[in-house]
Parts: structure tokens; sequence; C-alpha cells
């Protein structure tokens, strides 16, 4: 999913706040993960949710 989809979804309008608030966050905690890390600003850029991330989810539940 983009940065764009998971940013609407939440229903946040500020790019570098989420940025800084949200997506930097789960990255850093192996939440989740680029699809394309060798290129962090691509266009392309996808994120997915890491294994942890998921075990997070179903805890929250």
């Amino acid at each position: 999913m983009g940065r764009e989809a998971l940013q609407s979804a939440l229903h946040l309008s500020d790019r570098k706040s989420f940025r800084e608030r949200y997506l930097k966050p789960a990255l850093d905690d192996g939440l989740i993960e680029m699809t394309i890390p060798d290129r962090p600003s691509s266009r392309l850029q996808k994120y997915r949710l890491t294994d942890k991330g998921r075990q997070w989810l179903a805890q929250q539940g």
C-alpha cells in the first residue's frame, strides 16, 4: 500500500506529520517494511506488514 493510501485510510492530511508520527516509527519498530528498500524516495514505493506487524495487529483485536 502506498503512502497516500495509508494516509487516506487513517484520515490524516499532513504528509510531514504522517511520516514523522506514523510511518517512520512503524518502519523503525519493524512493523512495516518498504517494498523498494534501496530507493526510499521512489514514487513507486509501497509498504507492507512484516510478520511482527501481523502479530501486533492480531493482538490488537
